[in-house]
């Protein structure tokens, strides 16, 4: 195979008129047309001068002509770096640097505000909007619908994703081809996909869940899509009962299940309801089984693995774990300090190895060696334990990572941008349960002698710096932290008294 991850994804497909994106208020779009349109774009990519290998960051709006433009980048070898569309210019200029975009793709929206961050680049700036239009898609529209396949292995990348770090710079991680390959195939395999599915996919896809999970399985096993711009709980209940399956996080099931048309009839048809990229509390789980008579399959994953483990599709799908090790996916829980291997039921850092795991930090080779061990294993930094059936539980994250939403906020990054504020001496971000998204991050500052801080000031400050995710959905002055012996701060001990901001 020339290019496995195009050969057995795409160009499988090549000249079928069966349905693939049924996109919101357009007409369906088939294999053969999405292939077309992919290889206009890998042409107009290549006129651009880029070749394999080169990266393309792309913050754009959800839509057909957007997936498009990653299978643009299969197809001609170039490596994919999708950016949420939530990022700052502060944030984006950091991506678009460290990558060493050759292509950067953005709306005709926020196109004045990229371009300022490009003109110190190599990069080539186009425009692709939510409806198709755009610089780059009148590139696309003269060239042939047919496209040269590069060359690639199953080791050379496809893609660059950027996960947050709790200190300094976000990490670019490095997914090759066969990363992504082998965990479709294993996920179709497991969840039981066919080419009969229709997935209703309403998930962003400058994500891993949206993009490598949702997206990649449907073209594995020849199914459909019906492709929502963005989450829509009325567009989710009108088109559910020609679909058979939904993949979503737990935000998505609990605004379900807050809608009085959703019900068992509405769900008669569906034979699937995944959940993942934050926390689903057992109580959804319940409530949902109550509802509807269908169990949510829980599964767990990150940027750097793809998928790691699921709940099974046949058999016992436990309330509050994430199931056990996929098929090919090694995992073992360590003692953090040693890396020894845990006896069961004790807590300890997921570690797992498999074809999944990626290839590591884009240009850190340092951190790299830090989190991927020579034998392979990927230290998660999640805190897990696992019964004596495999199944798995997540205790905590390390380095308190919080998931808002199904995205990753990293408390030191906003508690560098809180320090910076006036009046403020220092903080702490933590996140606490929240309702809707799972968690959301929450800032206690300490106010500096004397000073009181502005905090509808700060509040403005986050929301220049950070993405909407990111910032505190509120922000709490008190006089000192909680510290333990070692002059830590017990963060633990925040979330006792400020957990329930967000209950009742």
């Amino acid at each position: 195979m020339t290019n496995p991850l195009y050969d057995t994804l795409f160009g499988r497909h090549a000249g079928s008129g069966a349905p693939f994106l049924y996109p919101e208020g357009g007409a369906p779009i088939s294999y053969a047309a999405f292939l077309a349109m992919a290889a206009r774009m890998s042409n107009a990519i290549s006129a651009l001068g880029l070749a394999p290998g080169d990266r393309v960051a792309a913050q754009i709006d959800k839509s057909p002509e957007a997936l498009a433009l990653y299978a643009a980048c299969v197809q001609g070898g170039f490596v994919f770096l999708p950016l949420n569309t939530a990022y700052t210019p502060a944030e984006l200029g950091y991506f678009l640097t460290d990558s060493d975009a050759k292509l950067v793709v953005a709306s005709d929206a926020s196109e004045a505000r990229v371009a300022p961050l490009v003109a110190g680049t190599r990069a080539v700036l186009k425009t692709l909007n939510a409806d198709g239009s755009g610089s780059l898609a009148a590139l696309a529209a003269q060239q042939p619908s047919a496209a040269p396949v590069a060359e690639r292995g199953p080791g050379d990348l496809a893609a660059l994703l950027y996960t947050s770090g709790t200190t300094g710079r976000s990490k670019g991680a490095m997914l090759s081809q066969n990363n992504l390959l082998s965990n479709a195939l294993t996920l179709a395999k497991a969840w039981r996909f066919t080419d009969e599915d229709v997935l209703l996919h309403a998930l962003p896809i400058f994500h891993t869940h949206g993009l490598f999970v949702a997206t990649n399985v449907i073209l594995a096993t020849g199914g459909a899509m019906i492709f929502f711009g963005k989450f829509d709980v009325e567009g989710l209940i009108r088109e559910m009962p020609r679909a058979t399956a939904l993949m979503g996080v737990p935000t998505f099931y609990t605004r379900l299940l807050d809608h009085p048309a959703f019900a068992r009839d509405l769900t008669k048809g569906m034979r699937l309801f995944v959940s993942g990229s934050a926390p689903l509390l057992a109580e959804t789980h319940i409530r949902f089984e109550e509802r509807t008579g269908h169990r949510i399959l829980e599964r767990y994953g990150m940027t750097e693995t793809n998928m790691n483990t699921s709940n099974p599709y046949e058999g016992e799908r436990r309330a509050g774990t994430v199931g056990r090790p996929l098929p090919g996916v090694e995992l073992k829980i360590t003692e953090p300090a040693t890396g020894a291997t845990l006896p069961q039921g004790e807590v300890g850092v997921i570690e797992v190895r498999g074809a999944n795991v990626f290839q590591g930090y884009w240009q850190m080779p340092e951190k790299t060696r830090e989190e991927l061990r020579e034998d392979g294993f990927f230290i998660t930094g999640d805190l897990a334990r696992m019964d004596a059936d495999g199944y798995v539980t997540i205790i905590g994250r390390g380095k308190d990572l919080i998931i808002s939403g199904g995205f990753n906020v990293y408390p030191k990054e906003v508690e560098t941008l809180l320090d910076e504020q006036p009046g403020v001496l220092e903080s702490a971000v933590i996140g606490v349960p929240h309702p809707d998204l799972g968690e959301v991050a929450v800032g206690i500052l300490v106010r500096q002698k004397g000073q009181e801080p502005d905090l509808d000031q700060i509040a403005a400050a986050m929301g220049q710096a950070l993405a909407r995710f990111k910032q505190p959905r509120k922000l709490i002055v008190v006089d000192e932290l909680p510290r333990n012996t070692m002059g830590k701060v017990q963060k633990n001990v925040l979330r006792e008294i400020y957990g329930g901001l967000f209950s009742g």
